[in-house]
């Protein structure tokens, strides 16, 4: 590897490569330096040479090279599942209404980011060098003291085919030279509920809204809450064809639908699918989408998951052809610039088993905004990568402590992998090097 220095590391699979060619024009424009890489490159050693033990461990070692040799800070990856290798992790939890189905292991790209563990050396996540990752189970974790701080920021365009690549990229660039300025920007539509009324009697995800629209000064808030009777999939279609900076949802959701629940009651709002995601028209005017619930960002879905576990597909709803984050970031008519959620079960603050040791999505929606306009940072990645560090320091794990599918049915608080868990598939789909609000051309 050269020692020139680059910020932006691009990988992508081979047949992707030359649709990058325009995107890295235009990244260059604007001082991001930036560097393409192919898988094959980085399978066959030609850059590197490492002992890894998988195509997933290659990927991190040519990352932890493109640091110390060009000054990567930032990192794209191009593809869904299916394109570049994901690492599951082995973390479970059970379903609410049945305790006896298991999550599925979820993707963390945090492993792609976090390359060095407190010691400086390479962050595994494989201490017990099984052929699993991330491995919590029974009463304690099998692959324990985890660094989990990311190295650099990383995102993922989850695009199957050329044509999804080349409309995220038509997205970005075009929301990066004609977003500076705009009126519609300054909208920041909120959309919640009382998310656990079994447990709390607050309204948590207004709540938690509430906090995120605080650092939001200067912001117009457009408030859809069930506590003020105007939340519904209409208001929010015709709230983001309207234009805005910025969408959040506190809820419930899955890889099909988001949803909440009504106030002070045990009934769901309608669900808001991916099927209504089609009747998204807000062309260029494209929010940063940031939506809690349970893995709405799993975007390793296919019709063919029904056929391998129809029954697990149920409870899963893997069998889809996209996730909700992933359609609403791939919509062609509009939908939102990027999407960061959750790729596996999530939880907040309201629940017993945090123990109120555990803020998770109640402490990343609003530090996202926090870092944005009060510590003024402008890159996407930075805040995605800044709300993790600062997530760590904040609430503690403690890796010798039960898994959240030991004892189920117990009451015990478990807050440590609870903290694990939740920033291990807190997961950006979009572009890490995204410069929020879009440039001001005058000062080229």
């Amino acid at each position: 590897m050269k020692s020139d220095n680059y910020d932006l590391l691009i990988i992508t699979p081979n047949h992707f490569k030359n649709i990058l060619k325009k995107f890295k024009q235009h990244k260059e424009i604007f001082n991001i330096q930036t560097k393409i890489v192919t898988l094959t490159e980085i399978y066959n050693s030609i850059f590197i040479t490492s002992n890894a033990r998988d195509k997933q461990e290659k990927i991190k070692y040519f990352i932890k090279n493109s640091i110390e040799k060009w000054n990567i800070k930032y990192v794209l990856l191009i593809g869904g599942n299916r394109q570049l290798s994901v690492r599951y992790i082995h973390n479970f939890d059970c379903y609410p209404l049945n305790l006896d189905v298991k999550e599925p292991p979820y993707i963390s790209d945090l492993y792609y980011a976090d390359i060095y563990d407190n010691d400086g050396n390479f962050s595994r996540w494989n201490s017990d060098n099984s052929n699993k990752y991330g491995e919590w189970y029974g009463k304690t974790a099998k692959d324990k003291n985890i660094d989990l701080r990311p190295d650099v920021s990383i995102g993922r365009l989850p695009c199957k085919n050329r044509l999804e690549l080349k409309i995220l990229l038509n997205k970005i660039i075009n929301y990066e030279k004609k977003s500076y300025g705009k009126e519609w920007f300054k909208n920041i539509i909120s959309v919640g509920g009382n998310t656990h009324p079994k447990c709390s009697s607050e309204m948590g995800g207004e709540l938690d809204l509430e906090k995120a629209l605080a650092y939001m000064k200067d912001f117009n808030k457009i408030k859809l809450y069930t506590s003020k009777g105007n939340l519904d999939r209409t208001n929010i279609i015709k709230s983001i064809n309207k234009g805005c900076g910025f969408l959040v949802l506190s809820g419930h959701g899955n890889l099909a639908y988001w949803t909440t629940y009504k106030s002070n009651n045990k009934e769901f709002i309608p669900k808001f699918s991916t099927y209504h995601l089609n009747l998204l028209l807000n062309r260029y005017e494209l929010p940063i989408c940031i939506a809690s619930g349970c893995r709405n960002s799993a975007f390793d879905t296919s019709p063919v998951n029904f056929i391998k576990h129809p029954y697990l597909s149920y409870y899963w709803m893997d069998c889809i052809p996209d996730c909700w984050m992933g359609k609403i970031a791939k919509r062609i008519t509009g939908g939102s610039i990027a999407s960061l959620g959750s790729t596996g079960l999530g939880y907040t603050k309201y629940e017993p088993i945090t123990g109120g040791k555990a803020d998770a999505w109640s402490y990343l929606i609003p530090r996202f905004f926090y870092e944005f306009n009060i510590k003024k940072t402008n890159m996407l990645g930075d805040i995605w990568s800044n709300v993790i560090k600062n997530y760590l320091k904040e609430f503690s794990i403690d890796w010798n402590t039960p898994s959240l599918d030991y004892k189920p049915n117990s009451s015990e608080p478990k807050p440590d992998v609870i903290n694990a868990r939740t920033v291990q598939q807190f997961i950006l789909l979009g572009d890490p090097t995204l410069k929020i609000g879009g440039y001001d051309l005058d000062i080229l």
